[in-house]
């Protein structure tokens, strides 16, 4: 058997990489399945032999589904190391056992694990296994928890007694989300904080320069793709997607129908962090349960939002949540009044004390308030309503950057899920409850709070010429960005 390979400039400093988590991020047809098809494969070839001169090892090939793991990662490994080559693979087991013998009469023997962990709880699947190591493939759908559960299993095989071969993880993705692991890791961890995982970044297919996307003469693995294979797959493409999966950028990109589909976030979020106007309140919007979110936000004078802060919790109690958020005020806010406004269904009492959420929160020193209403619709609307209109040249509502779980949320992680059916796409009646909808919520009950649901009903006779619609399949955006977003808040 032959097989011709040649690394890219990325893939060879991968290749050359010591560090024990390598990982690499590109565009889709970058060559990053096949970069890591031929290390582990190479790890294979290096592993000292033992006194029968044979070369063992044992590796884990990880994705998150048993269909994507069948369908793409097999498929890749099978077409650089083909059963009529090297040996059958054991379809039942998932297994592919190979035996090679090198030029030196040294024999590799190697078996390759094919396993799909797409949920935490599947990390018992690992927890007796013996490894020399691990390939997650496309790893952003892949949980932390279990990379540092299969990391723990690694270095085990062959047993210390007989030889010691070095035990690692490899990993590719495209762009994940910037709150992913990956991301975090690669972005905001020390080097030495992080030390022994190493990250590896393609150029994109495609580079973005004064708005448009043109190719990139850096990208890589072009020479096995058609030609101009990343120009013809922008078309129908929204930005997010080819910034993600073209330009190789992280980003978020969603499978589902924005609940806020008038928010637009080049448009709706401010250059830098808001600051609060002074001489006006606050109104913070709460969403309750175990994920409790807030929403800060003020209304200005001529009716635009800006949207300052946010705070969302996860596995947290009303109480708990509140001191939270009356410290976080505290410290960003102090002397500011404050409004506050949550979701109606607050006022049922708890089973075990009889309190409402109102009043454990009031208890606390915030002076909540019940939602004019709970309505799904008219909530949406008055969200929708600011998102659409321009008033004085700018965006009627504006975001600051550092709501970050918002901002994903109104780009469409607050979204209709898509109903699996043939023939036109289809989506669910109501919003897909997730870590994204609470805060939107909240945001949502601080506007009908602060009077844009009653703004809303009486809009067609209120005489307000100052607010118009704005047509967002033209260039209002484009004005709207150009000029709204540089500008201070007020």
């Amino acid at each position: 058997m032959r097989e011709r390979y040649v690394a890219s400039a990325t893939m060879a400093r991968f290749h050359r990489s010591p560090a024990k988590f390598r990982g690499i991020m590109g565009p889709v047809g970058s060559g990053k399945s096949s970069a890591c098809c031929m290390e582990l494969m190479r790890l294979a070839h290096l592993v000292p032999p033992n006194t029968q001169g044979e070369r063992r090892s044992r590796y884990c090939v990880i994705r998150n589904t048993y269909r994507e793991l069948k369908d793409t990662t097999i498929k890749t490994w099978l077409e650089w190391f083909p059963e009529t080559s090297v040996g059958l693979f054991n379809w039942s087991d998932m297994v592919h056992r190979i035996r090679l013998t090198l030029a030196d009469g040294t024999k590799v023997d190697t078996e390759v694990m094919f396993r799909a962990l797409d949920r935490p709880r599947d990390v018992r699947k690992v927890l007796s296994l013996d490894l020399t190591g691990a390939w997650f493939n496309e790893a952003r759908e892949i949980a932390k928890a279990i990379v540092d559960a299969v990391d723990d299993r690694c270095g085990r095989f062959p047993p210390a007694d007989e030889v010691v071969a070095r035990a690692c993880l490899i990993a590719d993705t495209n762009p994940p989300d910037t709150d992913h692991w990956w991301a975090r890791l690669d972005i905001d961890t020390a080097p030495e904080e992080r030390a022994g995982w190493e990250f590896f970044t393609q150029p994109g297919g495609l580079m973005e320069l004064e708005g448009k996307f043109v190719p990139n003469p850096l990208a890589e693995n072009i020479t096995h793709l058609r030609p101009n294979y990343y120009v013809e797959k922008l078309s129908g493409k929204s930005k997010d997607h080819i910034r993600v999966y073209y330009c190789a950028r992280y980003g978020f990109v969603t499978d589902g129908k924005p609940v806020i589909h008038e928010y637009h976030d080049e448009t709706h979020t401010a250059r830098e962090a808001l600051a609060p106007v002074r001489g006006l309140p606050l109104i913070i919007g709460l969403d309750w349960g175990l994920t409790p979110a807030a929403a800060i936000a003020q209304r200005m004078p001529n009716g635009r939002w800006i949207v300052l802060d946010e705070l969302v919790g996860t596995s947290i109690g009303a109480r708990r949540f509140a001191e939270v958020l009356k410290s976080l005020l505290h410290e960003r806010y102090p002397g500011f009044p404050c409004h506050f406004w949550g979701d109606p269904a607050g006022m049922a009492r708890a089973q075990t004390d009889e309190r409402t959420v109102f009043e454990i929160v009031n208890a606390v020193g915030l002076p909540a308030r019940p939602a004019p209403t709970n309505d799904a619709t008219i909530r949406r609307e008055a969200l929708g309503h600011a998102c659409s209109i321009i008033i004085d040249g700018k965006p009627g509502l504006l975001v600051s950057p550092r709501c970050v779980v918002l901002r994903k949320g109104a780009m469409g992680g607050y979204c209709y899920k898509r109903l699996q059916v043939a023939g036109a796409e289809r989506y669910h009646d109501a919003p897909d409850k997730n870590q994204y909808s609470h805060v939107v919520e909240a945001l949502e009950y601080a506007m009908v709070g602060g009077g844009e649901g009653r703004a809303l009903v009486r809009r067609p006779g209120d005489g307000k010429p100052r607010q118009q619609s704005a047509d967002f399949s033209a260039n209002v955006l484009h004005t709207a960005s150009a000029s709204g977003r540089q500008q201070s808040a007020d």
